[in-house]
This record gives C-alpha cells, structure tokens and sequence, in this order.
C-alpha cells in the first residue's frame, strides 16, 4: 500500500477544492484546542477524530442539509460541516445549558432536529436501526432524501448491524451504512473482531451492494459518495461502504496508543488526510499561504469567540421540578369520551378495534411486527388489515426485535408514529437495549420524544411453557421514561390502547393472551380514549384493599363472587407507570388493610414497589403487615397441574382471609 494520496479532481471546482479543505481544517483545529484544554483540566474527555476528518467532512459535504446523519464521537466534521454555532458544542462538551442536553448526556450523544443530526448512544448498535427507520419514513413520504449512519470496524460485529443491514436490504431503504475502519475497537485489533479480509464484504450477504474508499482522501470520499448518494435518491436501496483509515491517537485520550506498532502509526501519519490535501492544493495553485493563514485566522477567532461564550456561561442550577418534568414529553391530550352505542366484543376484538380505529386516525402511524400483515399475526389482532392499509404500513419483519424497536424511533425521529407487536412479551429480552437504553432516555437526554407503542402478549394459564407466558412488566416499570399500561378488561383495553398510540412517549402495552378469548364486555363502538395513568375501583368495600391488574384482576373476582361477606374495595391499576397512588392511598387510608395482587414471581415485582408505597404513606391509617399475592419464584412451567401449582391464584383466598383476621 502506497503512503501517498492520489487526489483527483475530476470536475470540482476550485471554489468547492477549497470549501472542502476550510472543513477539513475546521475540526482539526477544534481537535487541537480541545487537546490543550483537556491537559488543562477544562474539559473531562476527549474522543480524538484526529486522522478520520475526510470521512466525516466527505460525506456531509456530500448530503444535503436536511438529509438526516447519525455520527459517531469522532466525526466532529459532522457537526461543524453542518454549521452548528461552536459555542453551543463547547457548551454541550462543558455540560451547560446552551448545549443541547442541558447538561444530562456529554460530548457527541445528543441530537439536534434544528440540523438533522442524530448523535449515538454508548451501545453503538442501535443507531443503526435508527437510520433504517428514518430512511423508511423518507420512502414512505417518497421524498427522496437519504440517511447516512456512521459506525466502526468494532460496532459491525454487534448483532444490531446485521440485523439493520438486513432489514434495510428487505425493505430496499435509502440508507447509506458507513463504517469507518480505524484498525482498532478500543485496544482490540480487527484481525480479533473479525475474519473477513474486508468488511465490505459482509455486503454480499444480504444483497447490498458494497464499497471500499480510501478514507483519508476527501476528494475520494467526497466524489465517490455524491455519486452514490445520488444514485440512491433515484432508486432508494441501501449501500454498505468501508472506509479505511486510522485513528492517531486513543480510544479516548487517557487509554493511549502503546498497543499500536510505531511503524504503523508512522504509516499512517503519513496519510494525514489534511496535510496531504493542503499540500495537493499548493501543488494545484489553489491554496496560497494567503488564503491558508487567512482560514486559519477566522476558523481560530471562532474557536476562542466559542470558547470565550461557553466560559462565561454559568454551570447549570439544579432544578428537581425541571428534571422531573423532562422525563416525558407533556402534551395535552385530547380526551375522547366512549360512546352509548356499544357491542359485546373479547378482549381481543377491542384491542383490534382499537389498532384499526388508530390506523384510520392516523396516516402516518405504521404497525410492525413479525407475520402480522397477511397472516393478521398469531392472535389474529392484526387480521384484514392489510387489505384495508396495505402492505407498506401493516408491516412484516424479520425476526429482529432490536432492529425493529430502533427503527420504530427512526420513524418517530422523521414525524411517524409506530406501533410494534412483539410475537410473545417473553421475545422482548431480543429488543431490550433500544427501549431501555432509546426510547426511554431518548426525552430527557435531548427533547426528541419517541412516539413508540410496544404490544406485549403476555401472561401464562395457556400452558405455553417458560418461554411464551411471563409477564415482565417490571422489567420496564422500574426504567424512568416508559409508560407501562396492563389493562383486564376489553373497554379499558380498547380505550387505553388508543390514549397509548396518540400519547407521543413510548409505551409498553400489555395484553395477558389468557383474557384475549375467555373476557367479554359491552365495549363502545367509537373512537374513544381512557386516561392513562387513572385506576378504576371496581367493587367498592370498607375492611380492606386489594389492589391488581391483568389476569389478576379476574382471580380477585372469582375470590369476592365465592365469599360475597367480604367488604372490599378491588383496584384495578390499568395503568402501571404512571401509578395512581392517590386512589390507592385514599382506599387504604379507608379501609385500612391492604394486599396487592399480581401473576409476576414476588421477588421484585411492582407489588413490592407499591407495598412500600403504602407503609411510607400510609402506616398510621394501617391496622395489619401490608401483604402480597404473587405467583412461585420459579420459570413458568408446560404442564397444567405444574402451570396451576405456579400461579398466585392458588394462595390467593386463604391470603385475603388471614388479612382480614388480622
């Protein structure tokens, strides 16, 4: 390999020749400065992109300004090519509030919709999803617009990048895939991360069509992607392109460069992508030591005006009320009232009815899931759909729920709404990471909600086995930024379900498979919302409080019917984050008893959450130990007599009783 740059300029003008260094320069001298201020003390970190600018320069210079790119920590010519006021990024670097996430997230992981920009979380992976849903919303609205999504050598062995490759190529999605191979994951050298001689070739694979560009040569990166970024405006597919180039100092500046052969750093110091265009364009007549010191004079006026605003700007004063209030995004919802007019339907009918009705509400509100167009998906919520919606918003998916989930935020980034069926609750653990990690920090972390609704057929009593009956809504309830509903009856769930798709956060909707054929209720014909966030009492009694939802909530029933001279009053939480403790307190405070119900495994489940609850708010107004009904502590087993031995229900009347005796 040659250690010098062959640029050609084909027909870029002179004015676009020096545009192009003026960018390449700018970052370079940010890198510089921030340097210096990281041995000073000023800043706390520094992920150096010293080396790799033509990439970032390249191909932002090759899109066009509203065209979405999602970079990583090292392409701050991303950034700066798209103009963002630098004391805004100084600010954002100091934590302070003139940056973008006032003061939550550090450095790059923020987004910004004034500049279409996207930046990453730590996990790498799911932002690769995340282009693959912006870039739907660009097919779907035919606008013609593309995304670029950036990653490294290291971040292509996650599972995220092979399944948003693959589902980019299904779905032929206009997203540009490119991987920036710097030589090294951290410390880790790609000939222990992969085993292909490129990794352009992972391509062939899913029927992309691939490239390698020299990653340091900006006129390369530049030409070669306007090309393909022009070639994909006109005929929407995916393109996986490699970049080679190398990262000249550490992962981070405290980690070093020691684990790197010095010839190879003197190899490619050689390659330095600024020096050796600002030496071509010498060479060409077209940079003067004029023009070259006079770029440097106002990129370094900016740099120290920048700095000069960040450094007067205040540290940010805490304020609880704000910080709380940021964890979802507040907007008044319209509230729908439920019409007279009503039908005897089952659980699943009105969930079906309620996804149909919000499919007819809204237009750009997709449904996404696996086997859920044709085949109307294995409980049949989705069925006929498809003929009436089509194929492009009744969507099947690979199996991928990572994947899908990060994609479902790309299309709420680009203004759609999504809701996603997983198959079973229990396959939820595939899709953790972007709904823990996106979608619930998403608000906070930067304003940009996620108008996400996530399906959960959940719950056991169908003999379905340890892997197709858990209910795991405390896997979710617990994580701040999600809102968890879990109705028991066909209104509530009807109605719920359609608050939860107009509600712009993201929701985790639970729909206990036992209820979906066995629980039957007059339910109203129209379009109609229930509050999220609001219990119901449902049977009204004054010797004690039996709080539930789910199935469970059907187990107290059968309890009350059986030993009608029990007095209580029976809550049904339907909604379980946000909590309503105000009804549950006001009973308790009544009744003063309580015992919560739920089909979860004890050991910290949200009936812990809630007991303490009530000890901490309630403890004078208590005549007995708050108690708890829940089911083994132990996988949900196949054979019904084990299946019925699990289950709460078992332990549920004697519990009441002794309460009561108390």
């Amino acid at each position: 390999m040659s250690d010098k740059i062959k640029f050609i300029a084909n027909s870029i003008s002179k004015e676009q020749l020096l545009h192009l260094y003026k960018s390449l320069l700018k970052p370079r001298l940010i890198e510089e400065k921030m340097l210096i201020l990281l041995r000073q003390g000023k800043i706390s970190k520094w992920f150096s992109g010293i080396g790799q600018e033509a990439i970032a320069v390249g191909v932002t210079a090759a899109l066009y300004d509203d065209e979405y790119i999602l970079p990583m920590h090292r392409n701050l010519g991303v950034f700066t090519s798209r103009n963002i006021p630098l004391d805004r990024l100084f600010s954002q670097w100091q934590g302070k509030l003139n940056g973008f996430t006032k003061g939550r997230d550090r450095s790059f992981h923020f987004g910004t919709q004034e500049y279409h920009i996207l930046g990453m979380i730590s996990h790498l992976g799911p932002q690769m999803g995340v282009a693959d849903g912006i870039a739907l919303a660009n097919k779907l609205k035919s606008n013609n617009k593309i995304c670029a999504v950036f990653t490294g050598e290291g971040g292509t062995s996650e599972g995220d990048f092979h399944e948003a490759l693959n589902v980019a190529s299904v779905w032929s999605l206009p997203v540009l895939f490119c991987v920036e191979n710097n030589g090294y994951g951290l410390s880790t050298p790609t000939s222990e991360q992969f085993n292909c001689v490129n990794i352009a070739d992972k391509g062939i694979g899913y029927g992309i069509e691939s490239y390698i560009i020299d990653g340091n040569n900006i006129l390369e990166v530049y030409s070669k992607i306007t090309e393909i970024a022009e070639s994909i405006r006109k005929k929407p597919r995916p393109v996986l392109i490699e970049f080679k180039t190398f990262r000249m100092r550490g992962h981070e500046e405290a980690s070093g460069t020691k684990y790197v052969p010095q010839d190879l750093l003197d190899f490619w110091a050689s390659k330095d992508p600024v020096e050796n265009f600002q030496e071509f364009l010498k060479n060409e007549k077209i940079l003067t030591e004029a023009i070259e010191i006079a770029y440097k004079e106002e990129i370094l006026k900016e740099i120290n005006s920048g700095l000069e605003k960040a450094y007067a700007e205040g540290k940010i004063t805490p304020n609880l009320e704000t910080e709380l209030n940021d964890v979802f995004k507040n907007e008044q919802l319209e509230k729908i009232n439920p019409s007279e007019q009503t039908n005897r339907i089952r659980f699943v009918d009105a969930v079906s009815q309620g996804l149909f009705q919000a499919m007819e509400k809204y237009k750009n509100l997709l449904i996404m899931g696996q086997d859920v167009a044709d085949y109307g998906g294995v409980f049949k919520i989705t069925d006929g759909f498809v003929e009436k919606f089509g194929k492009e918003r009744v969507r099947n998916t690979p199996i991928c729920e990572s994947a899908i989930v990060s994609a479902a935020y790309g299309l709420s980034v680009n203004g759609m709404k999504a809701v996603v069926e997983m198959q079973f609750a229990d396959f939820v653990s595939s899709g953790f990471n972007p709904i823990v990690n996106l979608l619930a920090k998403s608000y906070y972390r930067w304003n940009q909600n996620a108008d996400v609704v996530i399906r959960m057929p959940c719950g056991a009593g169908v003999g379905a086995g340890p892997f197709h009956s858990q209910t795991n809504e405390a896997w979710f309830t617990k994580t701040p930024g999600l809102k968890v509903i879990y109705p028991a009856f066909p209104q509530d769930a009807k109605g719920l379900l359609i608050a939860a798709i107009n509600d712009p956060n993201p929701v985790l909707f639970f729909e206990h498979k036992a209820l979906y054929r066995s629980v039957y209720q007059e339910v109203s014909e129209n379009y109609f919302t229930t509050e999220i966030g609001k219990a119901a009492t449902i049977k009204e009694g004054k010797n004690i409080t039996i709080v539930s939802y789910g199935a469970a909530i059907h187990w107290v029933l059968e309890v009350l019917e059986k030993n009608p001279e029990i007095s209580a009053d029976l809550i049904d939480l339907r909604t379980l984050q946000p909590l309503d403790t105000a009804t549950i307190y006001q009973s308790v405070k009544k009744t003063n008893k309580a015992l919560i119900v739920q089909e979860d495994s004890l050991f910290g489940g949200i009936a812990s959450d809630i007991s303490a609850l009530i000890n901490e708010n309630c403890f004078e107004f208590l005549d007995a130990p708050v108690k708890r009904v829940a089911s083994l502590e132990t996988p949900i087993p196949f054979d019904t007599n084990l299946e019925q031995q699990y289950l709460g229900k078992n332990s549920l009347e004697k519990a009441i009783k002794n309460l009561l005796k108390y």
